[in-house]
């Protein structure tokens, strides 16, 4: 199965959902959209496969979308969709992409539902917190 994950190693969430992916035998494309940017084409259509409006994508803590006006009222998917072109950092990661679907990864629990074989139990996220438990079950709100 192939697998890409959208991918900014300055985040913890981020770095968890690579580690899952790695860790149940993926060898993933990696996507460092804040460096490389968007393409107008790509970033729309990944969106939409992922069922996402540029509001729901947009990282809204610790970015500058607040700085920016973003969250005001009034503010349009279009006008946030321009401003992730301009500023690939305003997009909230990690998405993954695998024959199984695309999603937004957060919490990290939503990976496995892009994978079809999980890493083996139990796994811990870099927090320490179980992602999959002794049994191989995921753990509710991981």
């Amino acid at each position: 199965m192939e697998a890409t994950i959208y991918h900014n190693a300055a985040c913890s969430k981020s770095r968890d959902v690579l580690r899952v992916i790695e860790a149940a035998g993926y060898t993933p494309r990696i996507v460092k959209y804040v460096e490389t940017g968007w393409d107008r084409a790509h970033l729309a259509a990944l969106l939409e496969a992922a069922g996402l409006t540029p509001s729901q994508a947009l990282r809204r803590v610790r970015g500058p979308a607040k700085d920016m006006g973003l969250l005001d009222d009034g503010v349009t998917d279009a006008e946030i969709f321009e401003a992730m072109l301009a500023r690939p950092i305003l997009v909230e990661r990690p998405i993954v992409t695998t024959d199984l679907g695309t999603r937004l990864c957060r919490p990290v629990s939503l990976v496995l539902d892009l994978l079809s074989s999980w890493p083996d139990a139990p796994f811990a996220m870099l927090n320490g917190h179980m992602l999959i438990d002794a049994q191989g079950l995921p753990v509710p709100g991981a």
